[in-house]
């Protein structure tokens, strides 16, 4: 598809939308939960440290544990959001994730939607990684990454994912980085009921430069903290008008300024997509946009291009930080 063509679809369907959803209820996406009212939790339990007012709650990894909570319900479809402060200093082969899933009901045709966010080397920064499962479609990873434009050590964040019957979108601070339309997934949009995960753990193998660097617990415990806990989801397909009001409110309605706001984040900050991968997928997906103009600063294994020299006389990393 052409830019030109893909400007204009996006026109006709923010057009389309804004009509659709013009008569109908809205939804407030912006009230938040004590963990208590929400969330239960998951695994580590020694390692979740809930605040006095039970509004914020953090996670550690340590030598003995990662740690977890889970949503008390599962929603079809919703609005899920926290503010998310990482850990900092070396933080190789830490995994953060902030998902929604059902793989404990569904084992072989589970729905996910993902953040990640993935650790790294002393100087280098977090990447954020985004995907989407539908119908245990787990062959057909969609993940993208890209480089925050802040530090996501120093403060709080937020982070949030609009499932709605008809897309998807991905938020980092009120804007939208990643959309993804259901006509166009197909059977891999997901369907089915899902919760909404936080964890902490080692993901050593994989999370940094492909396991090269591990996690090294001599700059334990890592910890992320998470507050301004939302939690709107409809608790049913049959729930009355709450997929009418979700597809009212203000996050499931893509205007012109917020597809133009997410077009410059990726633009300036994404440095993988599967769409460009042609490595690993040869045929494109049905929801690839593939603009020849970006398309040329990705290699064909869908990774970026250096965004900027590397830095001469950088400090590599000592024999502790191995």
């Amino acid at each position: 598809m052409s830019r030109l063509a893909s400007a204009l679809l996006a026109l006709a369907t923010a057009a389309a939308v804004a009509v659709a959803v013009a008569a109908r209820p809205a939804v407030d996406v912006t009230a938040t939960v004590a963990f208590g009212d929400g969330y239960t939790p998951l695994f580590g339990f020694d390692n979740i440290l809930r605040s006095a007012d039970d509004r914020t709650v953090s996670l550690l990894l340590d030598r003995t544990t990662g740690s977890g909570f889970i949503s008390s319900a599962m929603y079809e479809h919703g609005f899920f959001s926290a503010s998310i402060k990482l850990p900092s200093d070396y933080t190789a082969g830490v995994v953060v994730a902030f998902y929604t899933s059902n793989g404990d009901v569904f084992p072989k045709t589970h729905d996910e939607l993902d953040f990640e966010f993935l650790g790294n080397i002393r100087g280098k920064p977090w990447r954020m990684q985004t995907n989407m499962y539908g119908n245990g479609s787990v062959s057909r990873g969609r993940e993208e990454r890209y480089v925050l434009p802040f530090d996501p050590t120093t403060e709080f964040h937020r982070y949030s994912i609009l499932w709605a019957r008809d897309a998807v979108v991905f938020y980092v601070d009120d804007v939208p980085v990643r959309h993804l339309r259901r006509a166009r997934a197909g059977r891999d949009f997901p369907a089915k009921p899902m919760a909404l995960y936080a964890t902490v753990w080692d993901a050593s193998n994989w999370a940094t430069s492909g396991g090269r660097y591990r996690v090294n617990y001599h700059y334990g415990p890592f910890v992320a903290s998470f507050t301004d806990l939302a939690l709107t989801g409809c608790s049913s397909p049959t729930e009355e008008g709450c997929a009418d009001a979700l597809a009212a409110s203000d996050p499931a309605v893509m205007t012109l300024a917020k597809q133009q706001a997410m077009r410059q984040f990726r633009e300036r900050n994404m440095v993988y997509s599967y769409c460009y991968d042609t490595r690993r997928y040869p045929v494109p997906f049905p929801e690839c946009d593939l603009v020849e103009s970006e398309r040329s600063r990705f290699k064909d294994s869908g990774h970026r291009l250096a965004l900027r020299r590397r830095r001469v006389g950088r400090r590599p990393p000592n024999k502790a930080d191995m």
